[in-house]
């Protein structure tokens, strides 16, 4: 059997070679008569060939470019996940526990790190944070929260309504100084099943405005005493739950400057960040800034104003300017000597040419009330008397104090400095002498300056917020060195609308409040308005920052959509 198996092996093996061989006797002599004999014949045909030649390279050309044409058609540069994103910032960073955030780094750090209760959204009015609902009673004086659910700490910890309790006792804690500790005064809190209950002292329509808080949590420092909290490792090593958590910080060899490197926190409630780490370089001046976008040392920066743009070096920069909720504003100190008469505030109200003070801007909106829009649509806002040197010199004259000196302080950063010059010759031409000071911004001209009021008028930017709540700039309860009632403004009228403003649920009767409020505001002249304030953002072309739709009140919001932000471009195809 396996004999025979062998036998026909090999036949079909001799059969194979035979018919290679006869393929292989063949195919030359098929090259042979119509390749090789026919090449003395290609010279007639030369040209022919050529233009077969050509045509052949035209139609794979053609092809390729509509190869080409058709990818560009269905795919794009889109941004992708991955990447660092450094800002460039000023001021120490001291502690990264969000209670005691006090520079502008830290404010920074404290926005990408923790969450709050109530949020900025997009539209740039108080939505929910980590709250999934905050609920007021018909009165406005009961509140009732509730969280969202499967919330959790960049250590896998949930985030629960203990955080928030402990966050609201320690906030207002008397042995510790929190930025936080006034919104929370007089406010009883209590759980109730999976709700919080705040109960206030009085009704307050814009409650929801306080809770933006930033929630620490209570299963690392619940037993820690407030007042070793600054000490506590938490405050350089944070567990998170905002859209980064903590993972170094680099000190630099120069000025105090350091970097502090942030990861994305995949437990963020709004989902992991597009962004695999977010670094904060802390700078002393922003003239370090400056070099530093030039360079291309860091991505972005919101520490510069429009006057700075000329000073960058780089084509790279990108300017994007969004008005933010801060007022630009002279406030008149009343209890000071000159200006304590309300017939002189309105002669030096009535002496200065706005027009010609705001030319020093370059598009800023120009703002006279101390009311946005934004805030609440009022239906009539009183008139502002009309330009008129010679009244306002004629008052002055009558009042004696033509040649009297006002003391006028600003800080150095942005417009101020020119406004200052503005408002100089301004008050020169109603009859007044002026002597102006102008400070670097910083703890030191809040304790000298602004605290004391140590001012006759004092050019001076503040936060409106989402709200048009007006107590702590002009009630006269804010009249004192904590306080922010910058003009040392006293009026029990003003005082009773601001109130009754405040604590209505009424839309409407809101409205009248703010309007008599507002009456009495033009009349008495606490303050003059300047300009809406804007943020200035420098950051690089190539990346992608927050929206442009996006409607900031403070500066920080810019982070609202930060898990958006991307640095990473590659092909993608279109979705059809």
């Amino acid at each position: 059997m396996k004999q025979t198996f062998k036998k026909r092996g090999q036949k079909i093996a001799k059969k194979w070679e035979r018919f290679s061989e006869q393929a292989r006797e063949d195919s030359r002599e098929h090259i042979k008569e119509n390749l090789i004999s026919r090449l003395p014949n290609a010279r007639r045909v030369r040209l022919l060939m050529l233009e077969w030649g050509l045509l052949i390279i035209v139609i794979l050309s053609l092809a390729l470019t509509q190869a080409f044409w058709y990818a560009q058609s269905y795919s794009v540069q889109a941004y992708v996940d991955g990447g660092t994103y450094i800002e460039a910032t000023t001021g120490n960073v001291n502690s990264l526990n969000p209670l005691f955030a006090t520079t502008n780094s830290e404010r920074v750090l404290s926005k990408l790190m923790f969450s709050t209760l109530t949020t900025i959204d997009y539209s740039g009015h108080v939505g929910l944070g980590l709250a999934a609902s905050v609920t007021p009673d018909s009165d406005g004086k009961v509140w009732t929260v509730t969280l969202k659910d499967d919330l959790k700490w960049s250590d896998g910890e949930p985030i629960t309504l203990d955080d928030v309790l402990y966050t609201i006792e320690v906030a207002r804690d008397s042995s510790i100084n929190t930025n936080y500790a006034s919104n929370f005064t007089g406010v009883k809190v209590e759980r109730d099943g999976e709700s919080l209950v705040f109960t206030l002292p009085s009704s307050y329509a814009d409650f929801a405005a306080t809770l933006i808080v930033p929630i620490l949590p209570a299963h690392i420092l619940q037993d820690v005493p407030a007042s070793k909290l600054l000490e506590h490792s938490f405050s350089t090593n944070p567990v998170t739950s905002g859209a980064f958590s903590f993972n170094a910080t680099q000190s630099l060899a120069s000025g105090g400057e350091k970097i502090i490197y942030l990861t994305a926190n995949d437990n963020y409630y709004k989902g992991a960040p597009m962004l695999n780490s977010f670094a904060v370089h802390t700078y002393a001046s922003t003239g370090d800034i400056i070099t530093a976008l030039s360079n291309g040392e860091v991505t972005a920066s919101a520490e510069l104003s429009a006057v700075d743009g000329d000073l960058l070096s780089s084509d790279l920069i990108y300017e994007k300017q969004t008005t933010i909720s801060n007022g630009v504003f002279a406030f008149l100190n009343t209890t000071s000597g000159l200006l304590s008469e309300t017939n002189i505030r309105q002669a030096v109200r009535q002496g200065i040419n706005m027009k010609q003070v705001r030319s020093v801007l370059d598009n800023e909106q120009s703002l006279d009330y101390p009311i946005l829009q934004s805030e609440i649509e009022l239906s009539n806002y009183p008139e502002l008397p009309e330009y008129d040197l010679e009244a306002a010199k004629s008052t002055v004259a009558a009042a004696g104090i033509t040649g009297e000196t006002l003391q006028l302080a600003t800080i150095s950063t942005g417009y101020f400095p020119e406004l200052a010059s503005e408002f100089e010759a301004q008050l020169e031409k109603i009859g007044f002498d002026v002597e102006v000071s102008i400070y670097n911004p910083g703890q030191e001209f809040l304790i000298n300056v602004v605290r004391p009021r140590s001012y006759d008028i004092l050019l001076y930017e503040i936060e409106l917020g989402p709200d048009p709540d007006l107590f702590v700039y002009y009630h006269s309860s804010q009249a004192s060195v904590s306080g922010l009632n910058l003009s040392n403004y006293h009026s029990s009228l003003a005082d009773d609308s601001i109130l009754a403003a405040r604590s209505t649920m009424n839309e409407s009767l809101r409205i009248a409040k703010y309007e008599t409020f507002l009456r009495q505001w033009v009349n008495d002249v606490p303050a003059i308005g300047i300009y809406q304030a804007s943020l200035t953002y420098y950051f690089n072309k190539n990346v992608r920052a927050f929206s442009e739709d996006d409607r900031l009140v403070y500066a920080t919001d810019r982070f609202v959509d930060v898990e958006h932000w991307a640095v990473n471009k590659a092909q993608k195809n279109r979705t059809p």
